[in-house]
């Protein structure tokens, strides 16, 4: 796939791109329906099926102080892109030049003529330029004019809910991870490093790999069966999300401990595959309660991926 990590820096000369517009922040199934038009319309053209997403999230952009909490980082929104029919993706920097761009500015300078698009396919609520003045009618105002077709996408609808990626976070932070996997159509996952921790899941008999995430939405805190994606072998985990109140009162961690693995693989990136929660965190009266609890939970998500 091709990546061009700054647009603005760049002028694409690639055989009749069709493009879509937009965060795509998770790569959920209404991003996919966007996905599967744009490679539909490239495919018929002999084209290339191009993004534009922005870097950073424009809601970091226009509240730092309360930025979403995003669902993938740049590296797996690169990897759900091209799965989902992605040829090209392009990064435009989301800075103050890039917020302040009027609608017409915005097509012609970036649209047209650095991405090079021949066709725009956009969601039903897309909206671009400054003060959000640009949309699917604008376009459509402009399309003769200028040479380019435009299609809008409608939305996609589960249980009468519109998918979204703010729906998807909410399922997230919540711990429901089978309404999560719904909006998604796969299941939620946590990409990050290994940090060297302290050796108290060690000291209980169950090392872990305490993880520093990449990205933002992480789950509910609790105990949870999951996968890890250490190179490319998955192998079964318990994964605690929280602040292990019985052995301590530090600030939110995720660790897992991978079953049948004892391998130190500090520095390491992981993948975390959210499958199921167990449990909510809690207190336990003494070290030994807790490691009994963690021997059920373990045989509990052993039993789980013995089934699976």
């Amino acid at each position: 796939m091709i990546v061009a990590e700054n647009i603005r820096q760049t002028r694409v000369e690639l055989p009749h791109v069709v493009l879509t517009i937009g965060s795509f922040d998770g790569v959920h199934l209404g991003h996919q329906r966007i996905l599967q038009e744009t490679a539909a319309s490239a495919h018929a053209a002999n084209g290339t099926a191009a993004v534009l997403t922005m870097r950073p999230h424009p809601r970091e952009f226009f509240s730092p102080d309360h930025p979403p909490n995003l669902l993938t980082n740049d590296t797996k929104k690169l990897e759900l892109l091209a799965q989902h029919g992605a040829d090209a993706v392009f990064f435009l920097p989301f800075d103050e030049d890039a917020a302040q761009l009027e609608p017409e500015a915005f097509l012609t300078e970036i649209l047209l003529d650095r991405c090079g698009a021949r066709e725009l396919v956009v969601g039903h609520d897309f909206c671009f330029g400054k003060g959000a003045r640009g949309d699917f009618h604008f376009l459509e105002q402009q399309a003769d004019r200028l040479g380019f077709a435009v299609k809008q996408v409608p939305p996609v609808l589960i249980d009468g809910e519109r998918v979204s990626s703010t729906l998807v976070r909410e399922r997230i932070l919540s711990g429901d991870l089978e309404g999560a996997r719904m909006l998604l159509g796969r299941r939620y996952s946590v990409m990050g490093k290994v940090l060297r921790g302290r050796g108290i899941g060690r000291s209980l008999g169950f090392p872990t790999a305490n993880i520093q995430p990449y990205h933002t939405a992480i789950p509910a805190q609790g105990v949870y069966a999951a996968e890890v994606l250490y190179g490319d072998t998955p192998r079964a985990a318990a994964v605690n999300i929280g602040i292990a109140p019985t052995i301590r009162h530090d600030g939110e961690t995720i660790e897992a401990h991978l079953l049948d693995f004892d391998t130190d693989i500090t520095g390491q990136q992981l993948e975390v595959i959210f499958h199921h929660r167990l449990r909510p965190e809690r207190k336990f009266p003494s070290r030994e309660a807790l490691v009994e609890q963690i021997g059920r939970d373990v045989a509990a998500i052993r039993a789980y991926f013995d089934a699976a």
